[in-house]
């Protein structure tokens, strides 16, 4: 019975939790980090002050949970293994592209360059929290590959950048930047696709075993 309770006390607090979370997005975007208040959130969210405090006791706090909830994933816990990196960074691009086509994200962007002027911590909060832990992981990936003798890869910095770029310059800014700009399911794929032709070409190993076709 007790295990019932703390599950239901569970749900109870993630729905509480992610109700905070959606309400302080959007009156960040309209009314702005700065004059956006705890107590505003609170009532927005239909939670008592002393719920939101429990959680997230500053603003600063919130922001960093909008950040990490933004560029999380359900499977980021199960990187591909090394072996195929076709197969490997398909995986990285879908789940990639999967996030930068979220709406919470275009807005996540929007509040740290609206503020940037007078928040720039907002945006380290977006790099540190959001974007460089996001990266690490392609960049580990990629490590794994050229370990494995898989690819031949120099500056796994570099050829995480460029892979990432590739597709957040089709599939993300110009929907940031560009009213009513919308990118098909089946052309997302295709960019995607690309970019992961492009590095297996790009950085492929010579010698046996070493697989750059679908």
């Amino acid at each position: 019975m007790s295990r019932i309770v703390t599950t239901y006390h569970q749900r109870v607090a993630q729905e509480k939790r992610a109700l905070i979370v959606k309400a302080a997005t959007e009156l960040f975007l309209e009314l702005g980090y700065d004059r956006t208040s705890l107590a505003r959130i609170a009532e927005c969210s239909g939670v008592s002050r002393a719920t939101l405090f429990k959680q997230f006791p500053s603003k600063a706090a919130l922001f960093d949970a909008i950040v990490t909830e933004s560029w999380s994933t359900a499977d980021e816990e199960d990187p591909p293994p090394a072996g195929n990196v076709v197969d490997g960074l398909s995986i990285i691009g879908r789940r990639y592209a999967e996030l930068l086509g979220r709406a919470q994200m275009t807005d996540l962007f929007r509040i740290v360059i609206a503020e940037l002027p007078r928040f720039p911590e907002l945006a380290h909060a977006q790099f540190s929290h959001g974007k460089m832990p996001y990266f690490e992981s392609v960049r580990s990936y990629l490590l794994a590959e050229h370990e494995a003798g898989t690819v031949r890869v120099e500056d796994v910095d570099l050829a995480a950048t460029q892979f990432l770029g590739m597709i957040s310059n089709y599939v993300f800014w110009p929907t940031l930047l560009v009213p009513g700009w919308e990118v098909s399911a089946e052309r997302v794929a295709q960019v995607v696709d690309e970019a992961v032709r492009t590095i297996a070409a790009r950085y492929a190993a010579t010698g046996p075993g070493v697989s750059t076709n679908d």
